[in-house]
């Protein structure tokens, strides 16, 4: 039997479990296992990040659009403790992810070695498991296992510690482990029963829908589903993708903002039937928005999540399997049930469809995202990073089909550049947009450089107000408007920093100019960037700063 190390045997078990891409700052702990990927490189394709937290991000939003983990590669300590904002975002968002840290050796582990941390402690609150095989012999094992783990149930990350000396060591080589067959499991009869009765006797059903409908595939089944049922459809927070935006039963996202008709909707919903989202607390509104008189009907995977959320019916199965179930069960939805429905959707699109006041500035914002949408494919994916700039592509871009949209629940801040590159990479034919404000791209904007050396074209809208405006609003709000303190920056010429990362870059100062600029990065072969200057009075979609 042919002899191999640790790493040979980390690689061969990803390989096997069709992980096809890895993300990497390379770290001199894990020598053997970039060794083994080197080797590989043909079957995992690896790319090197400029920082093990945009690493995170690449993988998480890779995970999110590819439905199957990627693999992320840090070095002990301060690789580790970088990478771990990713990590709580793929927790967050329940998104399937793999994180490999190369660690001192066993002989020095809880001593306060160099760099060394005790990885259960740090990840365990933030992480779905934190694995550590004991020999080289255990590895293969250990990153099966981490896969079972990553992708069963309500998915997430998981982190493997993986010691020097065990990934360098070398071993008589076994079997390498096969990835087990997804079985459906299909709903609980009673559950099913009940959860028929309570929708065909509500006065008026609404669905949310969320992150397991893209990890199950279940977009046409929930579209059956809703025709049947006639209840209308809300997005969880930042999962507009998972229902298209077009169809008479969507009713709108439940974002940081609830528009009228959208807190008239759900005062007179009876019963919420909770499609594959764990109902988390930015969708309600720090866990305030379900009523005790609501009947919750939880669609989930993992019973935990109908547990922790109070559901009084709970699906614990695949979501195809019990959308389809309940659709072959329900009777026609009354006349006045789709006659509600059509008139919240005219409602939601009407919202959707205009301004509700002018710009102030030179660049409208809501033109801006109707030119991204009007030059796109309906199955372009848009990623978002955090800021105010968000609102108005939340509230004016419409999402048509699965797997475009491509923003961390988490909300957490340079998230933008890096989940547009690993989200190209899931889908390497689609087009990617990624919008960033000046504060997001200035944390992991140089991952522009790996988009430029691993030839991924990515498109990238940077809209600059020079100030971390979110916060700015909050200040404005609660302390006036001469009360910014610790919110203003100033911006560097992004467009020659693109240029300087060797993506090519365009400024627009106004409106008019936009077009002609985003229509000129679309057919740049590679990298671009669009520097749009805001003005930060325009404060957000939902309202401008006033004094």
């Amino acid at each position: 039997m042919a002899r191999m190390s640790g790493g040979d045997a980390l690689v061969a078990t990803l390989v096997e479990h069709g992980v096809t891409v890895g993300f990497t700052v390379p770290g001199e702990s894990f020598l053997a296992v970039l060794e083994g990927l080197r080797r590989a490189r043909n079957r995992l394709r690896l790319v090197n990040a400029r920082h093990e937290g945009a690493a995170a991000f690449a993988a998480e939003a890779f995970g999110k659009i590819a439905g199957r983990p990627a693999a992320v590669f840090v070095s002990r300590g301060p690789g580790a403790t970088n990478a771990s904002i990713g990590i709580h975002t793929a927790m967050q968002d329940s998104t399937p992810l793999l994180l490999f840290v190369g660690d001192v050796p066993r002989r020095v582990q809880d001593r306060e070695a160099f760099q060394g941390v005790d990885y259960r402690r740090f990840f365990g609150a933030i992480a779905k498991a934190v694995i550590q095989p004991f020999g080289p012999e255990d590895v293969a094992e250990a990153t099966a296992r981490a896969w079972r783990t990553a992708t069963s149930g309500r998915p997430g990350p998981v982190v493997v510690v993986l010691p020097e000396d065990v990934t360098e060591a070398e071993f008589d080589g076994g079997v390498i482990p096969r990835p087990p067959r997804r079985i459906a499991a299909a709903p609980a009869a009673d559950a099913l029963a009940d959860a028929v009765a309570a929708i065909a006797g509500a006065r008026m059903p609404v669905i949310v829908c969320g992150e397991m409908v893209a990890l199950h595939q279940a977009h046409d089944a929930l579209v059956r589903f809703a025709d049947r049922s006639g209840a209308p459809v809300l997005a969880a927070f930042r999962r507009q993708d998972c229902f298209p935006n077009g169809h008479p039963a969507y009713a709108g996202h439940l974002g940081l903002t609830r528009e009228p008709y959208i807190r008239a909707l759900w005062a007179a919903a009876d019963v919420v039937v909770a499609v594959g989202t764990r109902l988390d607390d930015m969708t309600t509104e720090e866990f305030t928005f379900v009523r005790p008189d609501q009947t919750v009907i939880q669609l989930h995977p993992d019973p935990a999540v109908a547990a922790a959320s109070g559901a009084a019916i709970a699906l614990a199965a695949d979501l195809v399997l019990s959308l389809d179930a309940m659709t072959a069960a329900l009777p026609e939805a009354p006349g006045a049930r789709l006659a509600e429905r059509d008139r919240v959707h005219a409602l939601e699109a009407a919202h959707a469809g205009f301004a509700q006041r002018p710009a102030i500035g030179a660049v409208d914002m809501v033109k801006l995202v109707e030119a991204v949408a009007a030059a796109v494919p309906a199955d372009a994916m848009i990623a978002t990073d955090a800021g105010t700039f968000g609102s108005w592509v939340y509230r004016h871009y419409p999402w048509r089909l699965p797997f475009t949209q491509v923003a961390p629940e988490v909300g957490a801040m340079g998230a933008g550049v890096p989940g547009a590159i690993g989200a190209s990479l899931a889908r390497p034919d689609a087009t990617i947009v990624a919008f960033v404000g000046d504060g997001g791209f200035l944390m992991t904007g140089s991952e522009l450089a790996t988009a430029v050396e691993e030839g991924i074209p990515v498109k990238v809208v940077l809209c600059d107000n020079a100030a971390y405006a979110s916060i700015l609003i909050h200040q404005h709000r609660r302390y006036g408007g001469d009360a910014y303190h610790g919110v203003t920056v100033k911006s560097p010429d992004f467009a020659m920093l693109a240029r300087g990362y060797g993506a090519a870059a365009w400024t627009v100062r106004e409106t008019a100019e936009f077009g002609p600029a985003f229509q000129a990065a679309l057919a740049h072969d590679g990298p671009a960037l669009v520097h749009v200057l805001t003005d930060v009075r325009d404060g957000s979609a939902s309202g401008p700063l006033q004094r």
